[in-house]
C-alpha cells in the first residue's frame, strides 16, 4: 500500500491522561516545487472589490432557488438562494449591500448572484454557541442558516453534505500539501480558539469520530475526543482522502463529511461570536505574481479587483487561478469571483505566447518532466520550477503504464477505477472504489497522465452519474 501505519502514545503533562495519537507515512506521490511561494508576511490592505458574487457552481450537486431580487438590501449573512432538493440549505451573501445582478446562463441558469458593497459592517448574528446546553439540531440549524454550511462536503459523491444524514466519522484535514499552498500553521497563528471550538461542535454532529490530519511535528491542542493523525509525505499527503483511506476506508452504504481546517477556522469564528463573517486569511504565489504573501479577503470578491495591476507581472498571457495549479479554477471574465473556500491565488505564465527553437528536442534545463525526458533533473530536486499552463501535447489513447499508481498513494487501482468510469460499468466502479475518492484525488494523475486525458472531469461526472443512478 506504500505506506507504513502505526500508533504510539502520548503523555500530556497537564491533564495526565494518555492520547493515543496515530501517524501515516506515504511514499508514492509527487510534490511540485514551484517558483513563488508566499513569504510568511502580510501585503497591504486589499482594494475593496466592485461588487462580490455568489456562484452556485462552486457547490456540487446544489440546484439553486432565487431568495432575492435585484435592488434588494441585504446583510453579511442573508440569504441569497437555497438549495432545491434541501431547502433547509441555504447559501448567504459575504457582504452588506445591495443585490445588483442575477446572471443566467442557457435556460436561464443562474450563473451568480451579486452584491454591491455599501461599506457598512452590518451582518446577521446568533446566539454564541455552548456546546453544553446546544443540541444538534439546534447546531445544524445555525450551520443552514448562516451558510456555513457550504463549507460541509460529504462522501460518496464528493458534494455537498446531506444534513438529514448522520454521518459515521467525520474527516478533517490540516495538511496543506497542494503546490504553492499556504502555511497552515501561519494561518492557525492566534486562530487556535477558533479551530478548537469548531472541531468541538463537531463531535455533536456525528456518533462516530472525528479525525484531524495534520503534518508532522505540527504543533497544535485539539479537543479531547478528537483523534489527531500525523500524514507525513509527498503531495498528496494532504488530500482528505488519503487520510480517509488509511484510517478508515468507506464502504457502500456509508456516509462520511470532509472539511479543511481552513474553512473551520471561518466555522469557529462564526461559532465563538454568533455573528456571519467570511473573511479569511489567504495565500498569493505564483512565478507570474507581482507580490506574493499573504492577504486577508471577503469570499466572493473579484480576484482582479483585489490588487488591480499588482497582481501580475504582465498585464496578458497570464493565468490566475482561484486554488492551486492542479485543482483550482481559473479566474475569467466569466467567472471572476474568489470561491468562498479559496485558500490560494496562483499566478503562472498562460504559455500562449512562447515560441521555443527546436520544440521537444531541445535539452530544457529549465522545464520539470516526472519520467526525466528533460536533463532538468540532473540539477538535484531542490531545483525550483516556473510551470506555465500548457498541455504540451493532445489527448490519445489510454495505455496501462502504471504512471498513476505511482503518483496514487491510495488502496485502489487507479487506472482500472478511470477505464471503468469511462464505461460507466457501475458494477467495476463499485467494487474498484469509486465511492471513495473525489476528483481531487486524480489531479496528479492528470498531471503525470501521458495520454493528457481529464481525468478529474472524467471522475466528476461519473460520480455524478452514479448519484442519479443511486438517488
Amino acid at each position: 500500500m506504500g505506506f507504513d501505519y502505526f500508533c504510539k502514545t502520548e503523555f500530556v503533562a497537564t491533564t495526565e491522561i494518555v492520547v493515543m495519537a496515530k501517524s501515516i507515512k506515504i511514499r508514492k506521490g509527487l510534490s511540485l516545487n514551484l517558483k513563488g511561494k508566499a513569504p510568511l508576511e502580510h501585503l497591504s490592505a486589499p482594494k475593496p472589490s466592485s461588487t462580490y458574487g455568489l456562484v452556485p457552481d462552486d457547490y456540487v450537486g446544489v440546484t439553486p432557488k432565487l431568495l432575492v431580487h435585484v435592488g434588494d438590501k441585504v446583510e453579511c449573512g442573508t440569504p441569497l438562494f437555497y438549495d432545491k432538493t434541501f431547502p433547509e440549505i441555504k447559501f448567504t451573501s459575504p457582504v452588506a449591500g445591495e443585490v445588483v445582478a442575477v446572471n443566467r446562463g442557457a435556460k436561464r441558469k443562474i450563473l451568480s448572484v451579486e452584491v454591491r458593497p455599501s461599506g457598512e459592517d452590518t451582518s446577521v448574528s446568533f446566539a454564541p454557541y455552548k456546546k453544553e446546553n446546544t443540541s444538534r439540531e439546534a447546531l445544524l440549524e445555525m450551520l443552514l442558516s448562516s451558510g456555513m454550511w457550504a463549507f460541509f462536503k460529504q462522501r460518496p459523491y464528493d458534494r455537498i453534505a446531506n444534513p438529514r444524514e448522520m454521518p459515521r466519522d467525520i474527516f478533517v484535514t490540516a495538511n496543506l500539501t497542494a503546490p504553492l499552498a499556504p502555511s497552515m500553521e501561519y494561518l492557525l497563528k492566534g486562530r487556535e480558539e477558533d479551530l478548537q471550538v469548531a472541531l468541538s461542535a463537531l463531535q455533536t454532529l456525528t456518533n462516530g469520530s472525528v479525525y484531524l490530519g495534520v503534518p508532522a511535528n505540527f504543533a497544535f491542542t485539539a479537543p479531547q475526543g478528537v483523534e489527531v493523525v500525523s500524514v507525513e509525505g509527498p503531495h498528496p499527503a494532504g488530500n482528505v482522502g488519503v487520510l480517509i483511506n488509511h484510517i478508515r476506508p468507506l464502504n457502500k452504504g456509508e456516509v462520511v463529511w470532509t472539511l479543511k481546517a481552513t474553512d473551520l477556522l471561518v466555522v469557529g469564528r462564526f461559532l465563538r461570536t454568533g455573528k456571519v463573517d467570511f473573511s479569511r486569511t489567504i495565500a498569493i504565489a505564483g512565478s507570474d505574481a507581482a507580490q506574493r504573501g499573504y492577504a486577508t479577503i471577503t469570499p466572493g470578491a473579484r480576484v482582479l479587483d483585489l490588487y488591480g495591476s499588482d497582481l501580475c507581472v504582465k498585464k496578458e498571457h497570464e493565468r490566475v487561478i482561484n486554488g492551486d495549479v492542479l485543482t483550482g479554477v481559473r479566474i475569467s471574465d466569466e467567472r471572476p469571483f474568489a470561491s468562498l473556500n479559496i485558500d490560494l491565488i496562483s499566478i503562472i505564465p498562460e504559455g500562449d505566447d512562447y515560441d521555443e527553437a527546436f520544440g521537444w528536442i531541445a535539452p530544457r534545463f529549465k522545464q520539470f518532466s516526472v519520467n526525466r525526458s528533460y536533463f532538468s533533473w540532473l540539477l538535484g530536486k531542490k531545483r525550483e520550477y516556473a510551470f506555465d499552463a500548457r498541455i504540451k501535447g493532445g489527448e490519445r489513447a489510454m495505455i496501462m503504464s502504471h504512471e498513476y499508481d505511482r503518483v496514487f498513494p491510495m488502496d485502489i487501482f487507479p487506472e482500472q477505477l478511470i477505464k471503468a468510469t469511462i464505461a460507466y460499468d457501475i458494477d467495476k466502479m463499485e467494487a474498484l472504489g469509486i465511492y471513495e475518492v473525489a476528483p481531487e484525488d486524480f489531479a496528479l494523475c492528470e498531471f503525470v497522465c501521458s495520454s493528457k486525458m481529464e481525468l478529474q472531469y472524467i471522475i466528476r461526472n461519473g460520480l455524478d452519474l452514479l448519484y442519479k443512478e443511486m438517488n
